[in-house]
C-alpha cells in the first residue's frame, strides 16, 4: 500500500489541484472560514471528485504535524520517492534516448534545513531538473515544511535518497553524466563551465559545503563568482543560479 503525505498551505495544495498527475486522496479543510482561497479550493477538489473533510485548525495541525498550515490540508499518495536501482533506470533509458535532451540532475551532499531543500525542490522542478539525489542519512527528508515550501514541485519532482552517495557519482560517471561539483576553491567560474551535456550538479551542505569525499567523486568543480563582501550564498540561492545557467547553455544550443 502507498504511503500517504500531507500537504500544508494554501499555495502548495492549489499547485496540487491544478497537477494531472498529483494523485489527492482527500482533503481537510478548516470549516465555517470565510478566507475566500480556501473556498475557492474546496470547491475545485469537488469539481475534481476529491472527499472533504472538515476539521478544527488543532485537527488539521494534529493531522499534518504543521502549524501553519493555513486551513488547509491535502492527503496525497506519495509516489515520487525513487530507489537507487530506478535512478539507474532512469539514467539509462535517457542516454538510451537518442532524440532526448541531456539528463540533468540535482545531487545535495546533506541539506540539513527542510527550508532549503524544499526551496531547492521548487527551482529544481522550474529549471527541468529530472531527478533529486540525497543522502539517505545526515540530511532532510520529506515532510510537510519541505511540500509546503516546494510549492507542488515536491509531489512531481522524483526525490532518490540513497546509501552511499559517493557510489552513486561514481556509476553516473561510468554512464558519461559529469558530475560537477560547487566549491569556493575551484579555478573555474560557473560562466566558463561547459554544461550543455549530461550533468549531476552536486551542492553541498549548509556552512559546510562538499565534503571531502564527495568532492573527489566529482569530475569538474565549479565556483560562483563573489563580487562583494559576502563570501558564500544560501544553498538554494546557489542551487538556482547554477541550475538557470545550465538551462541558458541549452537553450543557446537547440536548433
Amino acid at each position: 500500500m502507498s504511503k500517504s503525505q500531507y500537504i500544508t498551505g494554501l499555495r502548495a495544495v492549489e499547485q496540487l489541484l491544478n497537477s494531472e498527475s498529483a494523485d489527492i486522496r482527500q482533503v481537510y479543510a478548516e470549516y465555517q472560514t470565510a478566507n475566500p482561497r480556501v473556498q475557492a479550493v474546496i470547491a475545485e477538489a469537488r469539481k475534481a471528485g476529491i472527499e472533504i473533510q472538515a476539521a478544527n485548525r488543532a485537527r488539521l495541525t494534529q493531522i499534518s504535524g504543521e502549524s501553519r498550515h493555513q486551513g488547509i490540508v491535502a492527503e496525497v499518495r506519495r509516489s515520487s520517492v525513487m530507489d537507487e536501482g530506478g535512478l539507474r533506470t532512469l539514467v539509462e533509458e535517457r542516454l538510451q534516448d537518442p532524440d532526448g535532451r541531456p539528463l540533468l540532475l540535482l545531487v545535495l551532499d546533506g541539506v540539513q534545513d527542510p527550508h532549503n531543500l524544499g526551496a531547492c525542490m521548487r527551482t529544481a522542478d522550474a529549471a527541468g531538473v529530472d531527478a533529486l539525489v540525497v543522502p539517505r542519512r545526515g540530511a532532510a527528508g520529506l515532510g510537510p515544511t519541505v511540500s509546503k515550501v516546494a510549492a507542488g514541485a515536491a509531489e512531481q519532482l522524483s526525490f532518490v535518497p540513497v546509501a552511499n552517495l559517493g557510489r552513486v557519482l561514481a556509476w553516473l560517471s561510468d554512464y558519461g553524466v559529469r558530475c560537477v561539483g560547487t566549491s569556493d576553491k575551484a579555478d573555474e567560474s560557473l560562466f566558463d563551465a561547459d554544461l550543455t551535456g549530461s550533468v549531476a550538479l552536486v551542492m553541498g551542505r549548509e556552512h559546510t559545503g562538499l565534503s571531502k569525499g564527495i568532492t573527489s567523486r566529482c569530475d569538474t568543480l565549479i565556483k560562483l563568482p563573489m563580487e562583494g563582501v559576502v563570501s558564500s550564498l544560501n544553498v538554494s540561492v546557489a542551487t538556482g543560479i547554477c541550475l538557470y545557467e545550465i538551462v541558458r547553455q541549452r537553450h543557446l544550443r537547440m536548433p
